[in-house]
């Protein structure tokens, strides 16, 4: 029988590959950087031919992120439905009126959450 340290010999070789990879990998980068020739256009951003103009990064407003995350958030609540309705398939037999309504209910959380969000303006970041 192994002794329990010698159970977690995979876990630092592994451990080992990975650092060694993460520093062989920028030792690389900082190798073969210094290879090549670095003029005043391969430093200007954005590098396509033209000349850049305006700033570099626009602002965008905090409500466009709202609503992305308010459509992180219904998108997952909606694929909690896809292993209820595999898992409750055979429940609904006998169980109809209790495995119905609690989806009900949870989809009635939804709307009423959804709602909350319109009423508020969430989803109109342009204003």
């Amino acid at each position: 029988m192994q002794s329990q340290l010698s159970q977690y010999l995979p876990v630092l070789m592994f451990l080992m590959v990975t650092i060694g990879f993460a520093v062989g990998t920028l030792a690389f980068s900082v190798i073969a950087g210094k290879v090549g020739r670095r003029t005043r256009t391969k430093d200007i951003p954005y590098e396509c031919g033209m000349v850049p103009e305006g700033p570099g990064n626009a602002r965008l407003s905090v409500k466009f992120f709202l609503v992305a995350l308010l459509f992180v958030l219904f998108d997952i609540e909606v694929v909690f439905m896809y292993p209820w309705a595999v898992t409750y398939k055979e429940l609904l037999a006998k169980h109809f009126a209790s495995v119905v309504g609690g989806m009900l209910s949870f989809m009635g959380i939804l709307f009423v959450g959804y709602l909350y969000a319109l009423k508020k303006k969430a989803f109109d970041w342009k204003s």
